[in-house]
């Protein structure tokens, strides 16, 4: 387990996130989603992520009734506020949002103090906890200066009360988040899709900073919404059909990956994590199948060779960390 910044926080190194059990895209099963998590569970992994946006709150009441049989001292989970969900009658579904339910609720952006205080306690109650461990602002892009000005000190608030145990900010950008690194107290940061091994953007400025200040980083979309987890046409990419030239280099590295004996899937874990400021790598998961794979991906041997030719030729950063070329225990 990881300590989050300076925070009494831990997580584990490979963390489940939730949203694909609040039917991102598809539909999840009620049983799919509870054996995803009890399968995370069974791999040892103990830091569960979820949000109000993923489904309109359906992520929370599923994560929080397949967690509800374990201790709660043994687990971390970290939820978002900035989207308060207030009911809507205005029929049809969510697809536009991405998620595959009844459009019950609308989301309405909100880094208000009194707007985070009322998301935190509805999602409590569909989580079906007295508390949770992590709040991140979630995708503040274009709200930055209420998020700033109202949105962390009424994070930091709760955090002075006790009523969490770390804070922080969830973007998929990484140019705001260093900002809440340098000009803020926050413990750790949700980086998704900007250090991976097609999109290294948070190394320049985001990672460095946080080595400097202590903060912790959870790296998110290690496979870039799927291409590099199976690349090929019409994957997706940052949330949508990727380019053909990004298809064409995530091919590269996987034929690479095979080349060298391991698989694309367990190179892209294994670089996210190999980065000393990234506490743990967040991986979205709709079945039990598909979380016992990313743990045994995450686990495996990528040999030092593979990184090697990646910077012969010209594939990765020469200043990227990459793993020792050692095996990691899977998480059992």
């Amino acid at each position: 387990m990881n300590r989050l910044g300076r925070s009494r926080v831990e997580v584990s190194a490979l963390s489940f996130g939730a949203a694909a059990i609040g039917n991102l895209y598809t539909e999840v099963g009620e049983a799919q989603a509870h054996d995803a998590v009890e399968a995370a569970w069974q791999r040892g992994i103990r830091y569960f992520d979820t949000a109000p946006h993923y489904g309109l709150g359906l992520s929370e009441r599923r994560l929080g009734a397949a967690l509800r049989d374990h201790p709660r001292d043994r687990y971390t989970v970290s939820t978002k506020v900035g989207r308060r969900l207030e009911p809507s009658d205005g029929g049809g579904d969510d697809l536009a949002g991405g998620f595959a339910v009844p459009a019950t609720h609308r989301r309405v952006w909100d880094f208000s103090a009194d707007g985070i205080r009322r998301t935190l306690e509805s999602s409590l109650e569909r989580l079906g906890l007295d508390r949770v461990d992590v709040v991140y602002l979630h995708d503040p892009d274009e709200h930055a200066e209420q998020a700033f000005r109202e949105g962390y000190p009424a994070l930091e608030k709760l955090r002075s009360e006790g009523v969490v145990g770390a804070i922080g900010a969830g973007m998929n950008q990484a140019g705001m988040l260093t900002r809440f690194v340098r000009d803020t107290d926050v413990d750790v940061v949700l980086c998704a899709g900007r250090y991976t091994l097609l999109d290294q953007s948070a190394l320049a400025g985001l990672l460095p900073a946080a080595r400097e200040r202590g903060t912790s980083v959870v790296v998110g979309g290690a496979f870039n919404s799927g291409l590099l987890a199976n690349p090929e046409p019409g994957a997706r990419y940052n949330y949508t059909v990727a380019p053909s030239a990004l298809v064409e280099r995530a091919l590269r590295l996987k034929f690479l990956a095979d080349r060298h004996g391991t698989t694309l899937r367990a190179a892209a874990l294994a670089f996210c994590a190999a980065h000393p400021a990234v506490a743990s790598v967040l991986v979205g998961a709709r079945s039990a199948h598909e979380v016992r794979d990313c743990a045994h991906q995450f686990a495996a041997r990528v040999p030092a060779a593979f990184w090697q030719e990646l910077r012969t030729e010209g594939l990765l950063p020469p200043d990227a960390p990459v793993p020792a070329d050692a095996p990691k225990e899977e998480p059992t």
